[in-house]
């Protein structure tokens, strides 16, 4: 067994590339949708074709999202978004929002479909407007605390919330109320989607994170501050002044 074939078992073998949250498999279809003549002729190059494609071979599934992964996307407060304009270059950009407002909709034709409301910005309007030209995207959702990444391909539709958008869709995807003005609803159809390698994320924790890991530690410290005060307080208290014996009764048997 090779390199390349050793590092191909390992990823089906574990919980790294090829498995979920919870160590299970994933379809493969997100590599058979993205291995073009080019990436075969590279991985040709590179002396990974057959081992990728023993990989690949028999683990064609649809795209409809499992629980675990839906739970996972819901549970993010962001992600990254890529498009393609039509000159050919491709844009990248981070979408925010509070845990949940990129939500797991009902399947449709055997797709999973995930759907978020698109926010007023800064007004470039380059991902919309790319959307126009190339309906399809790309998108990365990372777990920095636990090293996790989930990768997704699909095909985007935009509704302009003037163009009579879906109240139900609108009133379920619009998380925000007063705090931001929705301007479009967006929905992708997943055509594929593959859990990615651990290695080489580095550890982040947002303030919620580390607000629970914390917790005992800021606790710790509100009792010290207290009992430090305290200590403070009954050394400044006065307690009468004492004299010093003079010379004479210091003499005294």
């Amino acid at each position: 067994m090779g390199p390349v074939d050793r590092t191909v078992a390992t990823l089906g073998a574990g919980r790294n590339v090829g498995t979920g949250p919870e160590g299970y498999a994933v379809p493969h279809r997100y590599l058979e949708e993205l291995s073009t003549a080019s990436v075969t002729a590279a991985r040709e190059r590179y002396g990974s074709r057959a081992a990728i494609q023993r990989m690949v071979d028999g683990w064609h599934t649809d795209a409809l999202l499992d629980a675990d992964t839906a739970a996972f996307i819901t549970e993010r407060d962001g992600f990254y978004l890529g498009t393609v304009g039509e000159n050919g270059w491709p844009y990248l950009q981070y979408r925010g929002g509070p845990p949940g407002f990129l939500q797991v909709l009902d399947p449709v034709d055997g797709h999973g479909v995930l759907g978020w409301a698109d926010l007023r910005g800064n007004r470039q309007y380059l991902s919309v407007g790319n959307l126009g030209g190339s309906p399809r995207v790309s998108l990365l959702l990372m777990d920095y605390a636990q090293q996790r990444r989930l990768k997704i391909i699909g095909t985007a539709r935009v509704v302009d919330v003037r163009d009579d958008a879906p109240a139900d869709l609108l009133d379920r995807l619009d998380v925000y109320g007063q705090s931001g003005k929705v301007e479009r609803l967006i929905t992708v159809d997943v055509h594929g989607y593959d859990w990615n390698c651990p290695q080489h994320i580095t550890p982040r924790y947002s303030e919620a994170e580390l607000a629970d890991v914390l917790a005992p530690v800021s606790d710790e410290l509100t009792r010290l501050r207290a009992e430090n005060r305290a200590l403070r307080e009954q050394l400044h208290r006065p307690t009468g002044v004492r004299r010093s014996p003079t010379p004479e009764a210091m003499e005294r048997p």
